[in-house]
């Protein structure tokens, strides 16, 4: 068999196992707040620490929950996640030991730029 054939041949049968698989889920982008009593009193050792926690959880699903940045404000965290489904924020969330009292998809996301842009 000719290199050219075989190299045809291995490529259907790559492009055909990739078809094959499911298909990606969809990722939303939640908004998860955190109520964490004196959250923006904690060191950076403490903040360190959580994200390491977070980081270490996050490794057991996969690529299929990710965690964009978070804002520690008062008594609260706000972190930015995607995921295909807020369940699978809730299990991070329990499995990690962090509370997640609200989370809400994000619908937009904005800055001032968006005055400027033609429509």
């Amino acid at each position: 068999m000719s290199t050219r054939v075989f190299l045809s041949l291995a490529l259907a049968t790559v492009t055909v196992a990739a078809t094959a698989q499911a298909p990606a889920q969809t990722m939303q982008r939640y908004l998860v707040e955190r109520e964490i009593p004196g959250a923006s009193k904690m060191s950076m050792e403490e903040l360190r620490g959580g994200a390491a926690k977070s980081n270490a959880v996050l490794r057991e699903p996969g690529p299929d929950i990710q965690w964009v940045h978070s804002y520690v404000a008062g008594d609260k965290v706000y972190c930015v996640y995607q995921a295909p489904s807020e369940t699978l924020i809730r299990e991070h969330a329990a499995k990690s030991g962090f509370p997640a009292n609200r989370i809400t998809p994000i619908a937009s996301v904005i800055d001032p730029t968006i005055a400027t842009r033609p429509r």
